[in-house]
């Protein structure tokens, strides 16, 4: 799942909001400790051919071991989305107008890491990776450091002739290249609510200091800013787990915000996941005695 949403506030608050269709994946995957490889390909290319324009490339790699977690991601969209979310434009445009729009073009890089301090008790793995099981409550804090680079192209001109003859000049951003560099401090609890079965939830906001090059059709031409901006980081998960077999879903989503003057960026993705499969091969100490 995907949106980016812009705003701008004079001469009279407007908000344009873009989101392509999600993509649906099938995969394998195997893991050993707190590696996790995989491969997976998209369902629509299964079942017939996609536009080789519209395509884009993802790849998340998670990293989760009982001190330290990592999480290395890079997206790259293609031209698949829609017009969704329309504020502070004509009256006359119904609420729920949606209209597909080429128009932007995205880069996402960047790097998490972060440190459990309750690592006795409690277990990322346990919910994310299922090469734990967690037999107790537990929660703990987490505290992490994320730097990661945008890039937003917005051609606006790929707008409807309507929508740009009243947008707000501030809103008519070409180009967009930020740095993102954060702290964070949040909490973590996994709860055991029956025997097997695990619920975990995290919270991450952090504090961001963004450090920006902007190209817009303004007076104030091309410049460099800098500003601190809250951003989140969530993750839940639900796994049955008995040792051997195993059978969950999970979602972990990253929400960013970019502000500047009279212009604003929100932008949010996450993955859910659906999974099922089994451990072999287990360590000597955690097999069950007949």
């Amino acid at each position: 799942f995907e949106y980016y949403s812009i705003t701008s506030e004079l001469p009279q608050p407007q908000k344009l909001s873009f989101s392509p269709n999600p993509h649906n994946k099938i995969g394998l995957y195997f893991g050993w400790r707190w590696i996790f490889l995989g491969w997976s390909v998209d369902v629509d290319d299964i079942y017939r051919k996609t536009n080789r324009k519209n395509r884009g490339t993802e790849f998340d790699l998670s990293l989760y071991s009982s001190k330290l977690g990592v999480d290395i991601f890079y997206r790259r969209t293609g031209n698949n989305y829609k017009i969704h979310k329309i504020r502070g434009f004509s009256e006359d445009i119904p609420s729920n107008y949606s209209e597909d729009f080429s128009g932007i073009k995205v880069d996402i890089k960047g790097l998490n890491l972060y440190y459990i301090f309750n690592n006795r008790k409690f277990s990322y793995p346990a919910a994310f990776s299922q090469s734990t099981n967690q037999r107790r409550n537990a929660g703990t804090f987490i505290a992490g450091f994320s730097i990661s680079k945008h890039h937003l192209d917005f051609d606006y001109t790929e707008l409807p002739v309507f929508l740009q003859q009243t947008m707000n000049p501030g809103m008519k951003v070409k180009d967009i290249k930020y740095t993102n560099a954060n702290i964070s401090f949040g909490y973590a609890y996994n709860w055991v609510f029956t025997r097997n079965c695990l619920a975990c939830l995290s919270l991450t906001p952090a504090i961001a200091y963004k450090a920006s090059d902007v190209d817009a059709e303004t007076n104030e031409a091309k410049a460099w800013y800098g500003k601190f901006n809250l951003d989140f980081l969530v993750r839940a998960g639900i796994v049955y787990n008995t040792g051997k077999y195993y059978v969950g879903t999970s979602f972990v989503g990253k929400n960013y915000n970019y502000h500047r003057n009279n212009f604003s960026v929100d932008n949010g993705f996450g993955t859910l996941q659906i999974y099922a499969g089994f451990n072999f091969n287990t360590r000597k100490e955690y097999r069950k005695k007949k």
